[in-house]
């Protein structure tokens, strides 16, 4: 991804020609009134950055919470901002400039009638959709025309200001740009999230463009006239060739796809919430900043070996067993490796730029490769990978590049030798780094059966040790006994000492029970289904379904009559008649990923909604990073309930495993003797806010 403000530093030169002007820091450009141009600027770059994430969260409970959420609209994000720097760069280049004021304020009146930038409920999907290309359609009708006009504005302004100023180069308006787009970065999970609801957010965020509107229409008045644009540095240099082009397209997208599969990685393992969307974005526009304001950031002899450690770290942590660690690890180990290689790759992208008359170029090929990033990780790879298997491919990849620029590289201390330890130690990582990743990350892994991905993630069906096993992402969603004496034993979560265990147990008395089930995974549950019963299970994944009916055999062998809804639970609840549910169980993890819409007080008062008055709410707990009980016991306590914990240990030789379960029911049936000599006290946390559908912070319940 290249950022849309990277265009003002255009006007940079590396080349040999000695500019008319310094480009060493200084103050703002002086000669006619700066200020409107560098607040114009400055908003446009925080709007640019702070309606990403406010607009991701928006749309994230109409896709199951799921994590490919975030990378869609980082998709959408950077197509527009290409189409956005193409517009500023051909209006520039063909227009008059009485012409270029016209068609831009146009424009941005028209963009007023898109206010407020709030998704219509029509967009919500019904479940038999694709949802990447629900998405972008979504965003384009909502900010579609506000977004390019902002990602437009920095270069537009810049060359508008340029012209009046007789040919002075803006590069401290470039910086602010840069300023702004990190402060709404940085802002939003620390300020913005934990104090406004988040449609309110969207208001107040249209509120603000209304009035950039105001100011960027006055400016652009300001500016239709004055001298035609001064090229104050010499035509230098030579044209650049197919093979730089093709290297600045390479670096470009190296970086977009690592930022996207990083993304990808930890929020598919820890949850999909804007802290996790909004941290390796700003650390990568931080390297991208640190390597073009000034060469002083960026020594080779530096960041090349620290992105080996980086990259050797990475993949260290992603094999095995170890893909399992805290979020104290795996969150400062991928967010510093990204950006250790942003470093490295931005590094050598700054070190390429070409004679000045041909930046403009460069930076559209730099947009172009960061829009091809996006593409491959958000539409190709879910289509042609049947695991993540793109953050792999992008390490490789970059331990490639780094080989690549040394040998393109004219200083002769790179070159001189072919047994130079940093260009031989690139070829050999980027070779160990493919023998090293590929066996455990290709299709051929032992005992694989299956392994399909989509939006919703990446399953893997596996027979080991006499036990079919269903995971998603690196988290098991389910097991069952191959030996066909045992093969309808409750296994993993759902044994019969687990939370969920003892409440179908403990509802064994009533006839003709009603079960909903929130998340379908193998199906185990199914198992505790007796003639009379009705299961009903919601699944929003459609690979899931089809797994569970040809892997597994618990919804065939079930003894209950069994229904399976596709689409997102929440939606489909609120299309449904009341379905008097005895027990409604919530189980819908992803990976590890936390379905924060479906802990809210909204959904507990659909639940509610749906189950007996005697009925009870099951919700599966169990996770490495987050304490999920308080949660869900505040929001019971919304609704005027009571909510116990059931903690169960794993038995080895009946295949089950540690599980937490948060039990929400009427007295009589929390006082049970079977529940009640299993139960245990929630702990409290004082600074737990209820998770409402407006306001949900995972931070507060961080182990």
């Amino acid at each position: 991804m290249i950022l849309t403000n990277a265009s003002g530093s255009s006007q940079q030169s590396t080349s040999s020609a000695t500019p008319a002007v310094s480009e060493g820091a200084g103050p703002l450009p002086t000669g006619i009134n700066v200020l409107p141009y560098a607040v114009v600027i400055f908003v446009s770059a925080f709007l640019l950055f702070q309606i990403e994430p406010i607009l991701a969260k928006i749309v994230l409970p109409w896709f199951g919470g799921s994590a490919a959420v975030w990378t869609t609209c980082i998709l959408f994000f950077q197509i527009i901002l290409l189409l956005g720097y193409s517009y500023a760069h051909l209006s520039v280049r063909y227009l008059s400039p009485r012409w270029q004021v016209c068609l831009h304020v146009g424009l941005l009146v028209c963009s007023l009638a898109l206010l407020p930038v709030i998704p219509s409920p029509a967009w919500k999907p019904l479940g038999t959709e694709e949802p990447a290309s629900r998405i972008l359609g979504l965003l384009a009708a909502t900010i579609g025309l506000p977004y390019l006009l902002l990602s437009a504005t920095s270069p537009l302004l810049q060359a508008w200001y340029t012209r009046r100023g007789r040919g002075v180069v803006p590069y401290r308006l470039f910086a602010l740009s840069n300023l702004g787009s990190m402060l709404a970065l940085i802002s939003y999970p620390f300020l913005v999230e934990p104090m406004i609801a988040t449609r309110s957010q969207a208001v107040v965020w249209s509120v603000v463009y209304g009035g950039f509107v105001l100011l960027c229409t006055f400016v652009a008045f300001v500016s239709r006239a004055g001298n035609e644009f001064i090229q104050q540095v010499a035509k230098a240099g030579s044209r650049p060739t197919w093979k730089q082009q093709s290297l600045w397209l390479a670096l470009s997208a190296c970086t977009s796809t690592f930022l996207l599969a990083i993304t990808n990685h930890l929020t598919q393992n820890v949850a999909s919430v804007p802290f996790l969307w909004v941290v390796p974005l700003a650390l990568y526009l931080l390297s991208f900043i640190l390597c073009f304001e000034s060469g002083s950031w960026y020594r080779r002899t530096i960041w090349l070996p620290l992105s080996a450690l980086a990259l050797g770290g990475m993949a260290f942590a992603m094999l095995g067993d170890r893909q399992v660690q805290p979020i104290a690890v795996s969150l400062p180990l991928f967010c510093g490796g990204l950006f250790v290689c942003c470093m490295a790759m931005h590094g050598e992208l700054a070190r390429a730029k070409p004679a000045p008359q041909y930046l403009t170029s460069f930076f559209l090929m730099c947009a172009l490769g960061g829009a091809l990033g996006g593409v491959f990780v958000g539409l190709m790879a879910p289509r042609i990978f049947a695991r993540y298997t793109e953050l792999p491919i992008v390490m490789v990849w970059c331990a490639s590049l780094i080989y690549v620029v040394l040998e393109m590289d004219p200083p002769a201390r790179f070159r001189a030798s072919p047994w130079n330890p940093v260009w031989l130690g690139s070829l050999t990582g980027a070779l160990a780094l493919a023998f090293y990743l590929g066996p455990a990350w290709g299709p051929f892994a032992p005992g694989l059966r299956l392994a399909v991905r989509n939006f919703y993630g990446a399953l893997l069906v596996r027979d080991s040790g006499g036990v079919r096993q269903l995971t998603n992402g690196i988290i098991n969603h389910g097991e069952q006994i191959l030996d066909p004496a045992r093969r309808g034993e409750p296994t993993t979560y759902y044994g019969l000492n687990s939370g969920i265990g003892l409440t179908l147990r403990e509802t064994d008395r009533l006839r003709n029970r009603r079960v909903g089930v929130i998340g379908l995974g193998t199906g185990t549950l199914a198992t505790y289904g007796r003639p009379g019963d009705s299961f009903r299970f919601y699944e929003i994944n459609p690979p899931v379904i089809q797994v569970a009916k040809t892997e597994f055999t618990y919804l065939a062998d079930s003894k209950a009559t069994i229904d399976v809804v596709l689409g997102d639970a929440r939606l489909s609840l609120e299309r449904e008649p009341n379905q008097n549910f005895d027990v409604l169980v919530v189980d819908a993890f992803t990976s590890d990923v936390v379905p924060v819409h479906l802990l809210t007080r909204e959904a507990f008062t659909l639940y509610f909604q749906h189950l007996r008055k005697s009925g009870v709410l099951a919700v599966h707990v169990s996770n490495r990073y987050l304490d999920l009980a308080p949660v869900v016991q505040l929001a019971a306590e919304s609704m005027g309930k009571h909510a116990t914990l059931i903690e169960s240990l794993g038995e080895k030789n009946h295949d089950t495993s540690l599980a937490d379960w948060v039990l929400v029911g009427p007295p009589e049936f929390l006082e049970a003797p079977l529940i009640r000599n299993a139960a245990i006290t929630i702990n409290t946390r004082p600074r737990v806010r209820m998770w409402t559908d407006e306001f949900n912070n995972i931070f507060q319940v961080l182990k």
